[in-house]
């Protein structure tokens, strides 16, 4: 069976790609090993247009309800392992073994972000430790706090906690800070956050919840703690872009370099956004508006195609 269009990853690019692949009767196939993306660990997310508040698993739930709902979208509960060119047309084969031919193909692959790796972090991940400010800052109020990373993600991050947390600690490994100038005077000048420079995260504290941090002062190796509810970790991200390296330009980041008029790669049929793009800001909802725009795209492209 062919398809016109093959949908991967179920966050909300994926989402809103298949949804809207399906309301253009395009013949889809949806392949994801589950729904929400890297927001499916917040207990809460109130930037999501329409609701106030959501924890990130009823998210999910909701992506998946109104992708089932689409009565011409098929989906398969699978991931996508290899993608390669046949002709003018592409072959997907999943992790299972299944294999899909279509004509198009919306990858939505999403990033994962870069872990300290130390105890603690997995455990209190959604309870404490978060990776996205602009998310999860508000839930921050009143609250002392911990950023690790002194580059321009962690500068942002800290200035999106200033209207927020009590305090704002925010950590470096080297000796200073990584960020843009002006970013760096903002945050030195909100009266909010104490810098710690040359500091190794070595521990995440906590019981239910998490309640402190250790670090190592690398100056002089003295290990010392900081009595925190929240820590924000901002080393950087990953994206998902390993299948596809050799059928797209990526950038020095590993990012699918696109069209931002049309969200098309340098691949002729593969279109990209949300997290595994180029996009300048990873947000759920850009993710979602930039998958609208790249299916009303791909119907234009397919119906020339099919011309």
């Amino acid at each position: 069976m062919k398809y016109d269009l093959a949908v991967i990853g179920g966050g909300p690019a994926g989402t809103a790609a298949g949804v809207y692949a399906a309301r253009k009767k395009m013949k889809t196939v949806f392949i994801s090993d589950g729904f929400g993306g890297q927001s499916v660990v917040s207990e809460e997310i109130q930037n999501w247009i329409g609701e106030v508040a959501i924890s990130g698993a009823d998210l999910a739930r909701k992506f998946e309800k109104h992708l089932q709902a689409q009565k011409d979208l098929e989906i398969v509960m699978d991931w996508a392992e290899k993608i390669e060119k046949k002709g003018e047309e592409f072959l997907v084969t999943t992790k299972r073994g299944n294999q899909f031919e279509t004509k198009a193909i919306f990858l939505a692959l999403g990033s994962r972000r870069k872990r300290l790796g130390v105890e603690g972090e997995e455990k209190f991940i959604g309870r404490g430790v978060a990776y996205c400010a602009t998310c999860d800052a508000p839930l921050f109020r009143g609250k002392d706090v911990a950023v690790v990373g002194g580059g321009n993600a962690g500068l942002e991050s800290a200035l999106d906690l200033v209207p927020y947390a009590n305090k704002i600690y925010l950590l470096e490994f080297g000796d200073s800070l990584k960020g843009d100038a002006i970013t760096q005077e903002k945050v030195k000048a909100s009266g909010k956050v104490e810098i710690v420079l040359k500091s190794k995260v070595e521990e995440i504290l906590g019981e239910a919840i998490v309640k402190g941090l250790k670090y190592e002062d690398l100056r002089n190796g003295e290990k010392k703690e900081l009595s925190v509810q929240g820590v924000f970790v901002e080393i950087g991200s990953v994206p998902n872009s390993e299948m596809v390296k050799d059928l797209v330009n990526l950038n020095e980041r590993g990012e699918i370099i696109i069209d931002h008029k049309t969200q098309m790669s340098s691949c002729l049929g593969i279109w990209a956004a949300g997290d595994v793009s180029d996009v300048l800001y990873k947000q759920n909802n850009i993710s979602a508006g930039d998958a609208v725009k790249a299916v009303m795209n791909i119907q234009e492209w397919l119906n020339k195609k099919n011309q």
